[in-house]
């Protein structure tokens, strides 16, 4: 009897840790809403226009910089609004979370926004390895903090939590990778593209630098103005597309992993779709 009464308790004790995984908590939601405020302030910041770089069809210099001023206090409205909801978590770990996925995100918009080294080159001298930890730093460091920092506010346990955050991470990367491929794999002559995206990146990996700033100088017609479409067919006839998409399944497949440490549930299945939709192509 007692034997009996022990298992009933475990499996009690199991399904309690089930619920406690599936469960949303208030504070859970208040997260959500954090985080989506520090994005949405980011994104306004990086709304920031260069004047040095304004021409006289851009418009009025004095709407810009109008523009520039509440562009800079809107987006500090919203991190100043962030910061006290995640003090009003009363959470340590999380504030020290989230805080670095700040600093994190500063740091990748530096490296997004420094100049590349040659004089009037429109493309960085990076590798793979580099352009996934500057991606990781300006866009999936938030999300990544953010996944770990509600399994602490919900008490569960380091190993929870590093899944979380392997699942945040890896997703993000495959959104980006998926969102860097939609300029080579959509049926369109118009579409520019980033010089700086994943496609290029391993295209210039699998060519050379030489070969690539020759590629880039061929493709600038009178006035410096770009020719994506040739340039884009050039790099579609390499190895950079199809390494661009293994990778992003390969992202893909690692947060599909961490996800499977999770019980069954209809957030689970959801979290699952999110990676589906941003690991297909057509």
């Amino acid at each position: 009897m007692s034997w009996d009464l022990r298992q009933s308790e475990m499996a009690e004790l199991g399904s309690r840790e089930q619920r406690a995984l599936i469960a949303i908590h208030n504070s859970q939601r208040s997260l959500a809403e954090i985080t989506e405020l520090i994005h949405t302030a980011f994104l306004v910041h990086r709304g920031i226009v260069n004047i040095g770089e304004l021409k006289s069809c851009d418009g009025p210099l004095k709407d810009m910089q109008f523009g520039n001023k509440m562009a800079v206090l809107s987006g500090d409205f919203l991190l100043a609004n962030a910061c006290t909801s995640l003090a009003q978590l009363q959470n340590t770990k999380v504030v020290e979370l989230i805080s670095s996925a700040i600093g994190d995100l500063v740091q990748g918009i530096y490296y997004e926004n420094s100049k590349s080294s040659e004089e009037n080159c429109l493309t960085d001298d990076i590798g793979i390895s580099t352009w996934k930890e500057q991606v990781f730093l300006s866009h999936s460091a938030l999300l990544a903090k953010s996944c770990q920092a509600a399994m602490e506010l919900a008490k569960h346990s380091a190993e929870i939590q590093d899944m979380a955050f392997q699942y945040g991470k890896h997703m993000s990367m495959s959104h980006k990778l998926h969102s860097d491929l939609q300029p080579f794999v959509k049926e369109s002559d118009t579409m520019a593209f980033s010089l700086n995206s994943a496609p290029a990146v391993l295209h210039q990996e699998f060519l050379g630098r030489e070969a690539w700033i020759k590629q880039i100088r061929e493709a600038q017609g009178k006035g410096n103005i770009m020719d994506y479409k040739k340039l884009r067919e050039a790099i579609k006839a390499g190895k950079g597309v199809t390494s661009a998409i293994d990778l992003c399944r390969g992202h893909g497949n690692r947060a599909l992993a961490a996800l499977e440490r999770f019980p069954p549930s209809e957030a689970r299945a959801a979290l699952a779709n999110i990676v589906y939709a941003v690991t297909r192509f057509p």
